[in-house]
């Protein structure tokens, strides 16, 4: 079971009810445990897509009289203010929009990762473009959803070329607007990831400056993958959060060195072209686990170098969005 695997990892698990104001903007008066419904948030990639797709997770919730809703968002920043206001239960980002929602308050608990995918996210630039390196953003207007895993990306990759943040202009865009701006020329780069990033490659030929792996073969960022849930529902529905985890498991094992296949069976269904969910699922990291302690340290350093930039009001413990510790 989830929850004994993940004991092993954390505290025992502890209750916390939802509070009234989260309950009224989730559209609800009892919440998870009266509605009997899963509410997941999800992106247009990763193994959630992958599981909602397979149909896997409605089967194996049925007898415990648990119906799934799903809900498709943009980016990780959107996902998790729906979780903040109690619209949705569960849902998965990269690493950085979990530590802004944290800073703003929100009530989320890490209950999963997947393996790092280094190569998932990329900064570009246009295929005309004179910016050859990282370096040479200087000045440069830089197109990225703010709070989102490439955040941390583009902060890194300055770094490693000598610059800071405060020598580019960033321009905080969603995909679809990032994507209208660096085709007309509106901003010099874009910091994107997959599959918007795989999709940008093929479309628009775009160069890529940088990813999260250096040219070494060493990783300037991880680009972890990770589970999330209200705190409420991860405290209260131990039974559901196992059967979520072991059919994500069990899809993520089926799909994990068979790229092509899981495009071919999703791409009708999200409308991405087979080639470009292909390459993105490639780059992508297979096998949920609990939270280890060097993924918790990793991420307190993103935390850390956010508070360090201003970008969070505050300096947070990521131990306290971990489950049975309650901040």
């Amino acid at each position: 079971m989830w929850s004994r695997l993940a004991g092993r990892s954390f505290a025992a698990l502890r209750g916390l009810a939802f509070t009234g104001s989260l309950l009224a903007a989730a559209g609800s008066t009892q919440g998870f445990a009266a509605e009997q419904t899963l509410r997941i948030g999800y992106q247009k990639y990763g193994a959630l897509l992958l599981l909602k797709e397979s149909g896997a997770l409605e089967a194996a919730l049925r007898d415990q009289g648990v119906s799934v809703t799903w809900r498709e968002f943009p980016g990780g920043p959107q996902l998790l203010e729906a979780l903040n206001v109690g619209a949705i239960d569960f849902g998965t980002t990269g690493e950085a929009p979990p530590i802004f929602a944290q800073a703003a308050g929100a009530p989320l608990v890490y209950v999963g990762v997947d393996p790092a995918a280094p190569r998932s996210e990329a900064i570009l630039v246009p295929k005309d473009s004179p910016i050859r390196t990282v370096a040479e953003l200087k000045g440069h207007k830089v197109a990225l959803n703010k709070g989102s895993n490439v955040h941390y990306l583009l902060v890194r990759a300055l770094e490693e070329a000598g610059l800071t943040y405060g020598d580019i202009q960033p321009v905080y865009l969603a995909p679809a607007d990032a994507r209208a701006a660096f085709e007309r020329g509106a901003v010099d780069a874009w910091a994107i990831w997959d599959p918007y990033y795989a999709a940008a490659v093929a479309g628009t030929q775009a160069k890529v400056l940088a990813d999260g792996q250096r040219p070494d073969g060493g990783i300037l960022v991880p680009n972890h993958e990770f589970y999330l849930a209200t705190r409420s529902f991860n405290d209260q529905r131990h039974a559901v959060l196992d059967t979520l985890f072991t059919a994500l498991k069990a899809v993520e094992a089926d799909a994990r060195g068979r790229p092509a296949d899981s495009a071919r069976r999703l791409s009708p269904a999200v409308g991405i072209p087979v080639p470009i969910l292909e390459t993105a699922f490639a780059r992508m990291g297979y096998g949920v686990e609990p939270l280890t302690p060097d993924v918790v340290a990793e991420q307190q350093r993103i935390a850390d170098t956010f508070y360090k930039l201003h970008l969070i009001p505050k300096p947070i413990a990521i131990g306290d969005a971990l489950p049975g510790n309650h901040s």
